[in-house]
């Protein structure tokens, strides 16, 4: 910036020529419109670095060092950092004791008691079972044998082994090369196709665990949290399809994120396709023909096994442009949810993805709110405006956790009347 320019001082006689005077008014007022479009840049700058989501621009606070400047206080009273912490090994469970003498003690001193010390450490050791397992020969020559503990998954690799192996490679992402130098290492014999084998197959238990995790999940929830996400499948790119809330979480990876995967997802399991009367509604207030409904509409409730028993359904029917079978398929598989027990009134938080825009939608608060965000105030009045209306939205979010914390019956009247 180059250095200001100093006006001479000018005698009376100077400032009474005719043309001095006006010519400072000048300068004075074009020094208060320069001072206006600073702050004027000023504020679009923060504007611009708003709407990129950038940080605002930092308040450094004069530096207490400076000479003639009094130090802040720096909280004298306050407790000290940490002093709150609880005591770590207070809920430990200990599996052995010791007493540590001191050795020489001189005459007449007084025992003091004991000091508690506890040092964690861990046990990793081979455990083999063998087992002798008897066999009989019947008098008809056949042969009976005893069984093996249920506790044995199957193979030669007992339970807490497995265990530790899918535990290692799923939850931790230690490589099956690292696992296996690190068992052989701990004396167990095993190969990297055993290893391979235990990660991949036999996995049907885990399988129908997972689908009866999300039917019992939808079973008794009020409402779910979706989300979908590109991500890699057998090597191909795909999506990954999130449903849940706090108490249970459920993933599957598809090929796509489009309403009929979503649908497709919500069976739990099912395979079959619906027509019945929540269908109808939906394809009723759908994009569909109004000329196609009367061949959908069923005379009773009608069930179709699977997508080919369906596909062959809109075949008979005549209806075979991709977006009609799409909608028609839509609102088959909603048939197929409703009938097999999620209620019609679930509602569903997304992030406002078509494709979730089904039975009672809503918005999580942070998509709520983002629409504020996205409105380009004109001044700052403005500004203010939506940033207290943003305020009030996340205040109420705080409220509305801490009336589930402890719930009483006037901060549910008070809480309700903020929503009208």
């Amino acid at each position: 910036m180059p250095p200001p320019i100093l006006l001479p001082d000018l005698s009376s006689a100077d400032v009474a020529h005719p043309a001095v005077g006006p010519l400072l008014e000048l300068i004075q007022q074009q020094g208060q419109v320069i001072t206006e479009l600073k702050r004027e840049i000023g504020r679009l700058k923060d504007e611009i670095a708003h709407l990129k989501g950038h940080p605002p621009k930092p308040k450094i606070r004069p530096s207490s060092l400076e000479p003639g400047r009094p130090k802040e206080p720096t909280g004298a009273g306050k407790p000290r950092p940490g002093s709150a912490k609880r005591k770590k090994t207070a809920s430990l469970e200990i599996h052995a004791t010791e007493y540590i003498s001191v050795a020489d003690v001189p005459p007449r001193s007084t025992f003091k008691g004991y000091l508690e010390y506890t040092v964690q450490d861990i046990e990793i050791d081979p455990h083999n079972t063998r087992y002798f397992i008897e066999r009989w020969e019947t008098p008809d020559g056949q042969i009976l044998r005893g069984a093996v503990p249920t506790a044995v998954p199957g193979g030669h690799f007992g339970p807490t082994l497995v265990s530790y192996i899918l535990y290692q490679y799923h939850q931790c992402h230690v490589t099956q090369p690292l696992l296996l130098e690190a068992l052989h290492e701990w004396g167990i014999d095993i190969s990297a196709g055993q290893i391979s084998r235990i990660l991949t197959e036999n996995k049907d238990a885990f399988h129908a665990e997972k689908a009866a995790l999300l039917s019992a999940g939808l079973a008794v929830s009020d409402y779910i949290h979706v989300d979908d996400t590109g991500a890699r499948h057998q090597g191909q790119n795909g999506y990954c399809t999130h449903i849940g809330h706090e108490f249970f979480a459920w993933f599957e990876s598809t090929s796509s994120k489009s309403r009929i995967n979503f649908l497709q997802l919500l069976r739990a399991g099912y395979e079959d396709y619906v027509l019945d009367q929540e269908a109808m509604e939906y394809l009723t207030s759908s994009a569909l023909p109004r000329s196609l409904l009367p061949y959908l509409q069923p005379d009773s409730s009608q069930r179709f096994a699977d997508k080919e028993a369906w596909e062959a359904h809109l075949d008979s029917l005549g209806i075979t442009t991709p977006r009609h079978r799409q909608l028609a398929t839509e609102g088959a598989l909603l048939g197929s949810v409703l009938f097999h027990g999620v209620p019609k009134n679930l509602v569903i938080v997304s992030d406002d993805a078509g494709q979730f825009n089904l039975l009672e939608h809503a918005l999580g608060w942070i998509h709520a709110e983002r629409t504020l965000d996205k409105i380009i105030p004109y001044g700052e009045p403005q500004r203010q405006t939506i940033q207290e209306t943003r305020t009030q939205i996340w205040q109420l979010y705080e409220d509305l956790k801490a009336y589930k914390s402890a719930p009483t019956e006037a901060d549910k009247k008070a809480l309700e009347a903020r929503f009208v």
